[in-house]
C-alpha cells in the first residue's frame, strides 16, 4: 500500500471527510483491521482564505507549497489538496515536489466522461464559480462546464461559508440548492459537480434528477485505486 499524502485545513470539516472516507475506503477493500497509510499537513484555514481574499496567491502558494514540501518529506507516494478552491495554486505546488500531485479537476473530469456527460455544471465557492481555473481543467478534458448565474454566487458562498465549513446543514439551503441544480439542468447540463468538500453535506445523488458528482467522494476513489493498485 503506497502512503496517500493530504495538504488539508481548508476547512478542517473537509480534511476530516477526506480522512474518514479513506480510511473507510480501504478497510472496505482490504478487510480486518486495515486502514489507510496517511502523511497528513493541515494549515490555517483563515490564514489562506484572508491571502485569497487579498488576491495574495504567491502566499497560499508558498504556504500550500511548504506543507506539500513537508508531507513529502514525510513519506508520501503522492500528494492530495483536500480542497477545491486552492486548486488555484495546484501547478506552483506540483512543482515544489518530486511525488505526483492528483489533481481533483481530472479526477472529476474523467468521471463525468466515464458517465457519458458532455456538459457538466460546477457548484462551489463564489471564487471556483467565478474564476476559470477549475472550469478550464475540466474543459481541457473535452467537456463543456457551467456555472450558476451570478446572482447565485452569494447565497452559495455563505451556504458554505456561514453553514458547512462549521458542520450545519439547513434544509432550506439545501431546497435553495437543489433549486440551482434545477437551472442548470435547464441551461443544459447533464450533471452536477459538488465542487467544494462541505457540499457533499448538503447535497445527495437523492435530491437531483442529473447525475451528482461528488469531488470529495471521487478524489478518495482515485486515491485508494492509486494507493492500492
Amino acid at each position: 500500500m503506497q502512503t496517500i499524502g493530504l495538504v488539508g485545513g481548508m476547512s478542517w470539516e473537509s480534511s476530516a471527510a477526506y480522512y474518514e472516507a479513506l480510511n473507510r475506503g480501504v478497510e472496505q477493500r482490504l478487510g480486518g483491521f486495515h486502514s489507510a497509510r496517511t502523511a497528513m499537513t493541515s494549515v490555517d484555514f483563515g490564514e489562506v482564505t484572508a491571502l485569497q481574499e487579498a488576491e495574495d496567491w504567491d502566499g497560499v502558494a508558498a504556504i500550500l507549497r511548504d506543507a506539500a514540501i513537508s508531507v513529502e518529506r514525510a513519506g508520501a507516494d503522492f500528494l492530495m489538496l483536500c480542497t477545491t478552491t486552492f486548486h488555484r495554486v495546484a501547478e506552483q505546488v506540483q512543482d515544489a515536489v518530486s511525488i505526483p500531485l492528483l489533481h481533483l479537476g481530472d479526477v472529476v473530469a474523467e468521471a463525468c466522461k466515464e458517465q457519458g456527460v458532455e456538459t457538466v455544471a460546477l457548484l462551489g465557492t463564489k471564487f471556483a464559480m467565478s474564476r476559470t481555473f477549475f472550469t478550464d481543467r475540466i474543459a481541457s478534458h473535452g467537456l463543456g462546464v457551467l456555472v450558476p448565474e451570478p446572482t447565485h454566487h452569494d447565497e452559495l458562498n455563505r451556504i458554505i461559508y456561514d453553514e458547512l465549513v462549521h458542520g450545519k446543514v439547513v434544509d432550506d439551503s439545501r431546497r435553495s440548492v437543489v433549486a440551482m441544480i434545477s437551472e442548470l439542468w435547464d441551461a443544459g447540463a447533464g450533471g452536477v459537480i459538488l465542487g467544494c468538500s462541505e457540499l457533499e453535506l448538503l447535497v445527495r445523488q437523492a435530491d437531483s434528477e442529473i447525475p451528482v458528482f461528488p469531488c470529495t467522494s471521487l478524489h478518495v476513489e482515485a486515491a485508494l485505486d492509486r494507493a492500492l493498485a
